[in-house]
């Protein structure tokens, strides 16, 4: 019988009851039961505020460089920052009468998901340290002489490799190639085909896979090893990156004092954040928490056939366990979300800080694609609408009006605001858009 670490699949399905339904694959809420109040867990975390505003510190040395070399970022002086819009219309279809928020992450300057935040970043990480190094430039230098093509025969003698389902393919690539570097993306089975195409025109090698997620990135990391000229952005355990997805809560809170969005003990936060790996969320759901406190509740969204990170934290086995020990076959339309092991050092990390994980089914994605075109006039990318059933599970459902009774939170929920992160969408050629707007007409129309 097979075993997985000391118990079998049905042993384990008794001790954590959530395992019931991933393995039926059905929609389904777990509630992180190790959530702490939030000092309690920055206190004892080893990265903390200080770290996020080191990264938004460097990021701000880039800017003259990014405005320069990508003209869509000069009108923000090369900072690169997405919009925070209101949907009412959307809530309204949702049954959702509380304030519901889009954060456009989708439209991210220069590749156009969540991903431009740390990918690129870590690109910038790895160029300072190697521009520093050879003496031609200083902490004080005006970054926009990167640009200069003394800069691109440096980083040219350096190759950059990441595994990726897509969206940090294409940051990583996208950046890397901009600066000189050479650039090698493996990419799994579920990638776009679009997303490998325009890599390769951007002078990129793509490596493909037959296999899932894993299989990329740890062949990736296998072949960037023996080269001492690479370096490897290790999706699973890289604090750069974490990082870099930790500078938008800084961001997300300036924009919500300009748009008067009260966030504190009375008027909690809720963020919905589309889960894969687990980087992306992670970071970002850190940053909140440093920045808000108890004030904001993360939380992660899954696909029903990829729940790597409900299945990590619910067992606290992380990245020893993978949805196929279970029986789940990982094949989602929701290619960025198409991950089978969570990040170890991501799961670990967020213990104290996560609310809880939700999971939705392909189907669902689609009709909300749909339905959020035709309401808001707004096109994203199937596994970017995973955060989009957030306010349903936390405001109808009997999971989600338990976490309001054990919070503390049941009278405050009318003064709440919802946050819905889209992570990605706008460079989705308008082929590819279309054959997921009609897929979604067609589940809807079939559900009335």
């Amino acid at each position: 019988m097979k075993v997985i670490q000391d118990k079998t699949p049905e042993e384990w399905k008794k001790a954590v009851p959530v395992l019931e339904d991933l393995t039926a694959l059905r929609e389904t809420m777990w509630r992180n039961p190790r959530k702490r109040p939030a000092e309690q867990g920055i206190s004892a975390c080893s990265l903390g505020m200080e770290d996020i505003r080191d990264a938004e510190a460097r990021l701000r040395r880039f800017a003259p460089y990014l405005a320069r070399v990508f003209p869509e970022t000069a009108r923000a002086g090369g900072i690169l920052e997405s919009p925070l819009r209101e949907i009412p219309s959307m809530a309204e279809a949702l049954g959702v009468k509380e304030r519901l928020i889009l954060k456009c992450d989708s439209h991210l300057p220069v590749s156009g998901s969540i991903k431009a935040r740390g990918g690129i970043y870590e690109v910038l990480c790895v160029a300072e340290k190697i521009a520093l190094e050879s003496g031609m430039l200083t902490l004080d230098t005006d970054y926009a002489v990167l640009a200069e093509p003394r800069f691109w025969e440096l980083f040219s003698k350096y190759t950059i490799a990441v595994g990726s389902t897509g969206n940090l393919g294409l940051s990583i690539g996208i950046m890397s190639a901009k600066l000189g570097f050479q650039v090698t993306v493996h990419m799994s089975a579920d990638a776009r085909q679009w997303k490998k195409d325009l890599l390769r025109e951007k002078g990129v090698t793509v490596i493909e896979y037959a296999e899932d997620y894993s299989k990329a990135i740890s062949e990736g990391r296998r072949q960037a090893e023996k080269d001492p000229w690479c370096h490897f952005v290790d999706d699973e355990n890289s604090k750069n990156l974490f990082l870099g997805y930790g500078v938008a809560a800084l961001r997300l809170q300036k924009q919500l004092m300009e748009q008067n969005v009260p966030v504190d003990e009375e008027h909690p936060l809720f963020v919905y954040l589309p889960c894969g790996v687990g980087g992306g969320p992670g970071g970002v759901a850190f940053g909140l928490k440093q920045v808000f406190g108890d004030a904001v509740h993360c939380f992660f969204a899954e696909p029903t056939h990829a729940p790597c990170m409900i299945l990590g934290m619910a067992t606290r086995l992380h990245a020893q366990v993978c949805v196929g020990d279970f029986g789940i076959d990982n094949r989602t339309a929701a290619d960025g979300l198409a991950v089978g092991r969570p990040s170890q050092f991501v799961g670990k990390l967020m213990e104290p800080f996560l609310s809880g994980c939700y999971t939705i089914s392909d189907e669902h994605l689609y009709r909300l694609l749909t339905l959020l075109a035709e309401r808001e006039g707004i096109r994203l990318e199937p596994s970017a609408l995973a955060g989009m059933t957030g306010p349903q599970w936390i405001l109808h459902t009997e999971a989600g009006l338990s976490y309001q009774r054990q919070e503390g939170l049941t009278d405050k929920m009318s003064d709440s605001t919802h946050i819905v992160w889209a992570t990605g969408g706008s460079m989705v050629p308008e082929a590819d858009w279309l054959s997921y707007e009609k897929k979604g007409k067609q589940l809807l129309a079939e559900g009335q």
